[in-house]
């Protein structure tokens, strides 16, 4: 035993890995995949046992964002505008795999998280700013996770004072069991609720025409009015969320998953992507449907009374699926989003953070779990708490901050130093570009329309989108010939091998121009809408 555990702390020296609990054999929900295997395997029976093991990161991510907050935002979007904004979910289809991607590239490369790499790659400024905001988005959107639960439970009649201490306990209990194939498999019996969107969707009695026609033609109910597009942005901001990033990428590491089954991790990514929107898309063909032509049609309350209403209008099953739907996506949502700020914590105070180790081994890892868990569900059962404020704030915080988490996502696959042979096609950049792009448009309008609240959405819609157009073709025109580093064809050779050494071998990347002007700019952006988004919450806390 002693001798393994050197060998192990000796393959993490002799590596980028920080913690080797991190090093060793992939051990999944459904079996285990040895260190020295070879990630070629010939029969399809065999690359099925394989992705199975594999299986996991790519769906939990996923799924877990089909949190509480999505939740009420699907049933919004469906309620009061019917099936006419599915077209937006596939869209978001691309946006997804395409993000979540380049985590999974970077997490089994370099075997470390991605709040550390942003210290490491951009200095601590930078990573404080990075880490700093994603504590906080990360802290408000665990306690909308437990307003979720509260009021799942309250159509049930049970009392919040009773069902968040239950919800916080039971998500205790799951993650600090010490090993991390158990947690995975408590995580995929808690994804098994999901599956409820189908009886959801089928017991509501969609007509199959009104339904294409969403998923086909763009478009919105009654045309595009402010509040429509500021729905559309709060879809695509409840759908795309940073937490996704550092958690998807950390549990990679956390796995042990390594280049060689990076194939496999992406079919757990796009596999996930195609659950979530299926989902997102039950949910708001369900509430079309069972509000079209009830008084309730266009007049969206809170989740709690979309189950109520589900219930009046339709069956009483229909609405009691919704609301144990509603606690089930609260329940996975706390779980990812409140790890992967464990998972930061680790990274960047340096201490042991995996799950395959017990509570003796690394206290402070989940002692941070426990705290968050806590204190969040804490704040849901204090008397008159604004509980719809932090609603909103999350929403406008979470679209501010995810341009910004973009950008250094993009920059880490494009560094040499990191994914060597790894890093970013041309086409990739061209593509993750264009996502970068509208995804700061969206965020502008979502912060405009937060702190201004008569300002024309459409009006914004129409003023940024053009200024991208631009924007995007000024890009192309100066980075032409320029849009990925070189990689050397031993590299290629390499490439299911290679992974970046020890972070203190490498040397930090002189930023050019052009970055420092662009990181400068975001930055400066992120903190006046912060603090903008800060005295707006003031003025609604006052009633103002």
């Amino acid at each position: 035993m002693v001798d393994e555990r050197h060998r192990g702390a000796g393959k993490a020296r002799s590596s980028a890995v920080l913690d080797d609990a991190h090093l060793g054999d992939i051990k999944g929900a459904f079996g285990t995949i040895h260190e020295q295997e070879h990630g070629t395997r010939r029969t399809w029976r065999r690359r099925l046992l394989a992705l199975a093991v594999i299986m996991g990161p790519g769906l939990i991510v996923m799924v877990g964002d089909n949190d509480a907050g999505g939740v009420a935002t699907y049933a919004q979007a469906g309620q009061n505008y019917g099936t006419s904004l599915l077209w937006v979910l596939v869209l978001l289809i691309p946006v997804l795999i395409v993000n979540q991607e380049m985590v999974v590239r970077l997490g089994a490369v370099t075997g470390v998280g991605h709040g550390r790499l942003i210290f490491e790659r951009f200095g601590k400024f930078w990573g404080w700013f990075s880490v700093g905001d994603l504590f906080l988005l990360n802290f408000l959107t665990i306690t909308t996770e437990f307003i979720g639960i509260g009021l799942g439970a309250a159509y049930f009649g049970v009392s919040p004072y009773i069902a968040v201490p239950i919800g916080a306990l039971f998500l205790i209990g799951i993650t600090v069991t010490g090993k991390f194939s158990t947690w995975e498999r408590m995580m995929f019996v808690i994804l098994g609720g999901n599956a409820l969107v189908i009886p959801l969707v089928v017991l509501a009695h969609p007509t199959l025409g009104p339904v294409l026609q969403g998923f086909l033609i763009p478009g919105i109910q009654g045309g595009l009015s402010s509040n429509g597009a500021l729905l559309i942005v709060a879809i695509v901001g409840t759908t795309v969320a940073p937490w996704q990033l550092f958690f998807q990428q950390s549990n990679v590491v956390d796995k042990r998953i390594t280049p060689r089954w990076i194939a496999y991790e992406r079919t757990d990514t796009v596999v996930g992507a195609f659950v979530v929107v299926i989902g997102a898309a039950a949910i708001m063909i369900t509430t079309a449907v069972a509000f079209r032509g009830t008084p309730l049609a266009g007049h969206f309350g809170d989740a709690q009374t979309v189950a109520e209403g589900l219930a009046k209008h339709v069956s009483s099953a229909l609405g009691a699926i919704f609301a144990v739907l509603l606690i089930d996506a609260s329940v996975i949502g706390a779980s990812a989003v409140t790890l992967a700020t464990s998972y930061a914590f680790g990274d960047v105070f340096g201490i042991r953070h995996s799950l395959h180790r017990s509570w003796r081994e690394a206290k402070p890892f989940y002692a941070v779990f426990t705290a968050v868990v806590v204190v969040a569900a804490s704040i849901v059962l204090i008397p008159h708490a604004p509980l719809g404020l932090i609603t909103t704030a999350v929403q406008a915080l979470a679209g501010t901050l995810l341009p910004s988490a973009s950008l250094f996502l993009l920059l880490l696959c494009n560094d040499p130093a990191v994914l060597g042979p790894w890093v970013n096609k041309p086409w990739l950049n061209v593509l993750a570009t264009i996502i970068l792009g509208i995804l700061v448009v969206l965020s502008l309008i979502l912060v405009f329309s937060t702190i201004f609240s008569g300002v024309s959405v459409s009006l914004l819609l129409i003023i940024f989108g053009s200024i991208l157009v631009v924007g995007l073709i000024g890009i192309g025109f100066f980075t032409r010939g320029s849009l990925a580093p070189t990689v050397s064809a031993r590299d290629k050779e390499d490439r299911f091998t290679w992974r970046m050494p020890p972070i203190a071998l490498l040397t930090r990347p002189v930023p050019s121009r052009g970055r420092r002007i662009g990181m400068t700019a975001m930055g400066a952006y992120i903190l006046v809408a912060v603090l903008l988004l800060f005295v707006k919450a003031i003025e609604l806390g006052l009633g103002h």
